[in-house]
């Protein structure tokens, strides 16, 4: 399925509604049944375009509503909140498209997360009716849960009993590790397609709470105004308008935006993504910040990249590798990272430092090879060597006629963690844990090839004679790997170090989700997802593998 555009905005948007009384929003889903799609969204059962909406109703919910200390996440529709992915559009598509849809419903909730864990934006979720799958999954994307007791509303995870597939937002992972429901219980519920209701979900730990219909309003609105009241959310900064982004299109796929460059070889399964900084540094004060917003040139060229990586992820399938590339001044890219961290606490500049985090993020579960190609006219610096060190691998130009250098910064010290709770550097020299120090002490200056080569921070480094055929090998041996197993590979390689929930949803459940996608007890002409909702049952090899 080709995606036009990943980007939209609430006037135009059809599946869900946004509300906001002083520091407190509502967000109802609201599922609209198209009679022209390929399937019926029913019972507020969710696409990936319902979940596009949602994650820019996230993004704008940080941006735009600075006040905003909490948000109801809840249904429109009455005794339903959502029956989770939609079965038909599961059933009908194509194996990538499931495993990418996956994914980004998972990156969507754990942007949830980190809007409440780092903005302070606290999600209650107003289950007021059933919750299935993915349904619950968003609720336990969420900080507390409140489900309405009407002696039919239950929360489940159905998928191994009815669809022989597993919870593909992270589901499982986080009702043991999140909610901390015992091993035994999460068993049963795990297996019961017809969900828990009421005083047991409390009991369980499934939700914090149930409230007969009558009271329910009146106690979610008493729980919002709680956590709104307890929020930490920083309020400095006006809001800031999240404008649509400035792309063009080339009849050859390539696109560019403002700030960055996406070129597509789909003859060699090869992407290179430009990244490219202004002449000079911009305004580091805070009327000048305010009056640029989302033009302020870190926040631009991260969205750009972000919306460049989802493009490549569902519309580019066979496109196996990505040169990172950037060009410009170093001093300039460093004058930018002074700026986030002076103005931190600016409401602008404190929500791009996390939402460059993020794509950095999405960056790393890329399920593409990653090269960083550093040479003459890279400004691989500070907040852009991150690029660099999220590739599988780097190389830079040895040419004592260039001067080519990186330069590490102070934001490369913990800014930007991965999803194991460590920075990449730390990631990067897991056995040297003492080397991140000695590196963080040349913090600021240029390091030219031999000494960056010398301290590790990158993979190769020939010299100008080796240089273009070293690269061009390395990028069509990448092409002749079975695509499979390079996905596994690096995603295998690329979270080193502690296990944490998010690593355990992108490594272990998206891994678990991929196999079983492709098995024909799921898929095949007699498996769950094509028996779902037909006269005959499903029809399953037995054997246990």
């Amino acid at each position: 399925m080709q995606i036009q555009s990943f980007e939209t905005h609430p006037d135009v948007w059809r599946h869900w509604r946004l509300a906001i009384d002083g520091p407190i929003a509502r967000l109802a889903m609201d599922v609209q049944e198209e009679e022209d799609a390929p399937y019926l969204l029913k019972l507020n059962s969710y696409d990936v375009f319902v979940d596009i909406e949602l994650a820019d109703a996230i993004n704008r919910l940080r941006f735009e509503h600075p006040e905003v200390r909490a948000v109801v996440v809840t249904s429109a529709k009455d005794r339903i909140f959502c029956a989770g992915a939609n079965i038909p559009m599961l059933a009908s598509s194509p194996h990538a498209f499931k495993v990418n849809f996956c994914k980004l419903t998972n990156e969507t909730r754990l942007g949830i997360e980190d809007a409440s864990a780092t903005s302070g934006q606290r999600y209650l979720c107003a289950v007021n009716g059933t919750a299935s799958g993915g349904g619950y999954e968003l609720a336990i994307a969420c900080d507390e849960i409140i489900l309405v007791d009407d002696r039919s509303s239950a929360v489940s995870l159905p998928e191994v009993p009815l669809l022989g597939v597993l919870p593909g937002t992270g589901g499982l992972t986080r009702v043991v590790d999140k909610r901390k429901v015992r091993r035994d219980l999460a068993d049963c519920f795990s297996s019961m397609a017809e969900g828990v209701r009421g005083k047991r979900a409390v009991e369980w730990g499934l939700v914090d709470a149930s409230v007969k219909l009558s009271q329910f309003g009146e106690a979610v609105s008493a729980r919002a105004a709680a956590l709104a009241d307890a929020s930490p959310r920083p309020t400095e900064g006006p809001a800031v308008a999240w404008k649509p982004l400035k792309i063009q299109v080339d009849d050859d796929g390539s696109r560019h935006y403002p700030f960055l460059d996406l070129a597509v070889n789909r003859g060699a399964r090869h992407a290179t993504i430009t990244v490219k900084v202004p002449g000079q540094a911009g305004p580091a004060d805070v009327a000048g910040l305010r009056a640029l917003g989302v033009d302020w040139w870190p926040l631009a060229v991260f969205r750009a990249l972000d919306d460049a990586l989802l493009h490549l992820r569902f519309n580019e399938l066979e496109v196996g590798a990505i040169s990172l590339r950037t060009q410009g001044d170093a001093a300039v890219v460093l004058a930018y990272d002074a700026v986030l961290e002076a103005q931190a606490q600016e409401h602008l500049v404190f929500e791009t430092r996390h939402f460059i985090r993020r794509v950095l993020k999405r960056l790393d579960v890329t399920a593409k090879t990653l090269f960083a190609l550093i040479d003459e006219g890279s400004c691989f610096a500070g907040t852009l060597l991150e690029l660099a060190l999220a590739a599988d691998r780097s190389f830079m130009l040895d040419d004592p006629d260039e001067a080519v250098a990186v330069t590490v910064g102070a934001l490369n010290g913990g800014a930007y963690p991965m999803g194991n709770g460590l920075t990449r550097l730390q990631t990067r020299f897991l056995g040297q844990p003492a080397r991140v120090g000695e590196i963080m002490e040349q913090a600021g200056e240029a390091l030219p090839t031999q000494a960056a080569d010398a301290l590790g921070l990158v993979t190769f480094a020939p010299d100008d004679i080796d240089w273009e055929d070293e690269v061009r090998v390395a990028v069509e041996e990448r092409a002749s790997m079975s695509p499979d197993a390079l996905t596994g590979m690096e995603a295998n390689l690329r979270f080193a170090g502690p296990e944490t929930l998010e690593t355990k949803i992108f490594g272990r459940l998206s891994a678990w989700q991929n196999w079983i996608f492709q098995r024909p007890n799921a898929v095949g002409p007699q498996g769950a997802l094509k028996a779902f909702g037909q006269p005959t049952p499903a029809r399953f090899a037995w054997e246990r593998t």
